[in-house]
């Protein structure tokens, strides 16, 4: 009886997985187990993971000083423990040295062994300034658990049918002093293959935050806004102004971070912050530029198959005309038709 009532809720969420919106649940690629569930007809429905191995686990980090808000910064300012607004400066932020914290110092026209506490709200507004225009490495990496791109085109291999994968995991930056990382994955099936992406009708999104699947609120999300607003005819694919592409494909977003801004208390829908959906449209510009070279070659070769189609259908008649005209005999017109044949596979082959 314990193990019936185990399966139950597994029941539910296997029916849930069979919606339009709760399919990426099943592209996770977290090392989570094998999830087998029985439906009442009595057949198994058996989820196999891709990813064996666990991520690195993140370590913790100082705010990125690139990120911070004027009001952010001066409540740091008043709230650190820092003797010297010099050992603030390296202390209570990340990638900030000694000689870069002098720098923003002479650059802001303040003292490096001013008292952080007693700085007022006029200089705090030049140190903002000297800030941002110091030039500061990004973030490090360490703090953020990304998918990886090879574990990407993984699952997405595992769970879509297509003909054409890839996936982009852009570097980290940063969002009010919050470090994060956009990753991108694009499926796209030859129209009429997968009866599950229709040629018809707008590509399906897939949207995750922290390896978590998202599936509710797509409208009111960051993704499907820099999904909808990157052209996609450049790439090869019809789009309505305004609206999301046209086409049997897939398009998966991930956003890695310390910090993920949702829209609500119900953590379904990530906020329309410029830099996060800047990061989102360069890392699906990028899998659209693998993805236009792929149709093109395509295009290329169909259309190389169609020629030769065309020229194959007037060898035997060509083949006819020289026996005629060289009084050949059966076997000879035979030969004929073969080496054609043999030239014509041959520079098909070289192109």
């Amino acid at each position: 009886m314990k193990k019936k009532g185990k399966k139950k809720p597994i029941e539910k969420k296997v029916k849930k997985a069979k919606t339009r919106d709760a399919k990426p649940a099943k592209v996770a690629e977290s090392p989570a187990p094998t999830i087998s569930s029985s439906v009442q007809s009595g057949t198994w429905t058996i989820f196999q993971r891709v990813n064996k191995a666990l991520p690195v686990q993140p370590k913790e980090i100082k705010p990125h000083p690139h990120g911070v808000e004027l009001g952010v910064l001066i409540q740091m300012l008043k709230d650190s423990s820092a003797r010297t607004l010099r050992s603030m400066l390296c202390q209570d932020f990340s990638r900030v040295g000694g000689g870069t914290a002098n720098q923003i110092c002479n650059l802001a026209k303040l003292n490096p062994k001013a008292n952080p506490t007693r700085i007022a709200h006029q200089e705090s507004e030049a140190l903002f300034k000297a800030i941002n225009e110091t030039k500061l490495m990004r973030p490090p990496t360490d703090c953020l658990s990304p998918i990886g791109e090879k574990q990407i085109v993984a699952g997405l291999k595992k769970e879509i049918a297509a003909d054409f994968y890839t996936a982009v995991t852009r570097a980290p930056t940063v969002y009010r002093g919050n470090p994060f990382q956009i990753e991108a994955g694009v499926a796209y099936a030859k129209p009429g293959e997968n009866q599950e992406l229709n040629a018809e009708e707008p590509v399906r999104v897939m949207r995750f935050a922290n390896r978590v699947p998202l599936l509710h609120m797509g409208g009111a999300c960051a993704i499907n806004k820099a999904v909808g607003g990157v052209d996609w005819k450049r790439y090869g694919l019809s789009q309505p102004r305004g609206s999301l592409p046209i086409g049997p494909m897939v398009v998966m977003v991930h956003m890695a971070s310390v910090w993920v801004p949702f829209t609500s208390e119900s953590k379904e829908a990530i906020a329309h912050y410029p830099e996060i959906i800047r990061e989102m449209t360069f890392a699906m510009q990028e899998c659209g530029r693998q993805l236009s070279v792929f149709l093109s070659k395509r295009r290329r070769i169909e259309e190389m198959a169609r020629k030769r189609d065309y020229i194959a259908m007037y060898i035997p008649h060509l083949a006819l005309g020289l026996k005629e005209i060289l009084d050949l005999n059966d076997k000879q017109e035979k030969g004929i038709i073969r080496d054609l044949n043999k030239m014509l596979e041959r520079t098909h082959l070289e192109q």
